[in-house]
């Protein structure tokens, strides 16, 4: 086994990068509060490049962006001088970022962005650099240590810029008002996303799926009908398709168990009265809650006339993906 100390220089690493993000957020001060201006007033998008490192935090930057309600996206500087330009418009925010404030593949477009004529944002640690000085607005980092031993390879500068990004977004959206249900919007296949757009109406069991009898039916016709859509419960309604109880299989059951003419008996002499039933309207999440609490498997569907439009089954609800 290796006996090389790993613990000791991870240690180091950590502690030079929490350094680094301490005296980052120490520095947070009028620069911070233009650039984030910048971005809330923005009409158009936020487009974040950059090289190397920088690059690949810049695209998570921009998806952070696009995920709480900002346009944003990665721009490519190579791919930018080679047609990508044509995506940018005067209306957009552009930053650029580059701890040295001289990379050549960023500092390329500069000329190009001040004939779009659109803002332009440094994000550097060299106040002195091309970067800084050529852009309209920028942010400097504060000095600190990289966490590579070499010093060479961007470890604290990148992290400091992670988190920079991640202020950024979350200060904008929290200005913007954005809401749950907005991250639900942007976030549909996500747990979190279905919580808060699915409905019942979306996983009841519906029309010719659904299994009702009118009242005053025979109960035979209420276990044919039961049986035939696959459901462990159904309505009874009156003449208008109004509520008037509910019969599960449970129920069934126990009539069996009692010995309960099947053929002779009706439904409004077996059924369960007034119900728990839920809104077609209502949440699927909020249903589930619901049905958890009362210890309940399936319940009738109304709409908002109070008219009886499907059954919902606990399981359906479960295997939208609701919870995780």
């Amino acid at each position: 086994m290796n006996n090389f100390d790993f613990i000791s220089v991870a240690n180091d690493v950590f502690e030079k990068e929490i350094s680094a993000l301490q005296k980052t957020k120490k520095s947070l001060g009028e620069a911070f509060n233009t650039v984030a201006d910048l971005i809330y007033n923005c009409k158009g998008k936020v487009i974040f490049t950059g090289m190397g490192k920088p690059g690949h935090i810049g695209t998570k930057i921009a998806a952070t962006f696009a995920s709480l309600g900002i346009p944003s996206f990665f721009m490519h500087p190579g791919e930018a001088m080679h047609g990508d330009l044509g995506m940018v418009e005067e209306r957009d925010v552009v930053i650029l970022m580059s701890y040295s404030g001289e990379s050549t593949e960023v500092t390329a477009l500069l000329p190009i962005l001040k004939e779009i004529a659109c803002v332009t944002v440094a994000i550097t640690g060299n106040d002195n650099s091309t970067l800084a000085k050529d852009c309209d607005h920028s942010f400097i980092f504060p000095q600190f240590e990289e966490a590579c031993y070499m010093h060479l390879a961007p470890t604290s500068s990148t992290t400091a810029l992670l988190v920079l990004g991640d202020a950024l977004a979350l200060a904008v959206s929290k200005a913007k008002n954005y809401s749950e249900r907005d991250f639900g919007f942007h976030h549909p296949a996500g747990s979190l996303g279905k919580r808060l757009l699915v409905k019942v109406k979306d996983v009841m069991h519906a029309f010719d799926d659904n299994a009702v009898v009118v009242e005053g039916s025979p109960l035979r016709k209420a276990i044919v009908e039961m049986s035939s859509k696959g459901l462990n419960m159904v309505s009874i309604v009156d003449h208008q398709g109004k509520l008037k109880g509910i019969i599960t299989d449970g129920d069934l059951r126990r009539m069996l168990e009692k010995s309960v003419d099947v053929y002779s008996e009706t439904v409004d002499n077996v059924m369960t009265s007034s119900p728990k039933w839920v809104d077609s309207r209502d949440m699927a999440v909020n249903a589930l809650q619901y049905m958890n609490d009362k210890r309940i498997t399936c319940m009738p569907v109304l709409d908002a006339n109070g008219i009886v439009v499907g059954t919902v089954l606990i399981q359906d609800i479960i295997k939208t993906g609701i919870v995780q």
